[in-house]
């Protein structure tokens, strides 16, 4: 099998067996003690796993990215504590995330009424796309195939549904526009 125009390797395999084995559970980034080794660790790995892994960029403890090898996260960005990313995710430049934030990639089909809505399959996998410098609160869902617009905010808790404008300030459940980031300059 090739990805990325090469052979996987048994390397892959092994970086992420150190990650989720050891790495996974390392104290936080910001953890007094050992916080600092840590992050340095989990970027590491990550940098063996990623698609493309950016410069000072932050993988903060309990990141869970499954086997990560289509993810892209750009420099200076960060996954929060116990987050979710699923493969086919983009992340720019300058993103910061929060904790418990969940990614996801697919729904259940329920079209049909005769058949039970669990042997009815997936919809297909929509990539999420998170542009640069945005900012994810804690505890955001996003739905699959969202693209986040460059300098948006998406408040804590936001159930995000649907995509907004660049600079948006987003937030609930339904996902609805705050307000824009955008001062007229006139």
């Amino acid at each position: 099998m090739k990805i990325r125009g090469r052979n996987i390797k048994i390397t892959v395999f092994f970086y992420l067996a150190l990650y989720y084995g050891i790495a996974y559970w390392l104290p936080g980034s910001y953890n007094v003690i050992l916080g600092g080794v840590s992050r340095k660790i989990r970027y590491f790995l990550c940098r063996h796993i990623f698609k493309y892994c950016g410069k000072n960029v932050n993988i903060e403890r309990k990141a869970n990215f499954g086997c990560g090898l289509d993810i892209e996260l750009g420099d200076e960005s960060a996954l929060g504590i116990n987050c979710t990313i699923p493969s086919k995710t983009i992340i720019g430049r300058y993103v910061m995330m929060g904790p418990n934030c969940f990614i996801l990639q697919d729904n259940h089909v329920f079209i049909r009424t005769d058949i039970p809505m669990c042997h009815q399959g997936h919809t297909p996998i929509l990539p999420t796309v998170v542009e640069d410098d945005v900012w994810i609160g804690r505890d955001v869902l996003i739905t699959p195939g969202r693209t986040i617009k460059r300098g948006s905010i998406v408040a804590a808790g936001c159930v995000l549904c649907k995509n907004f404008p660049e600079y948006s300030v987003i937030g609930g459940n339904p996902s609805k526009l705050i307000r824009s980031r955008i001062i007229n300059q006139k």
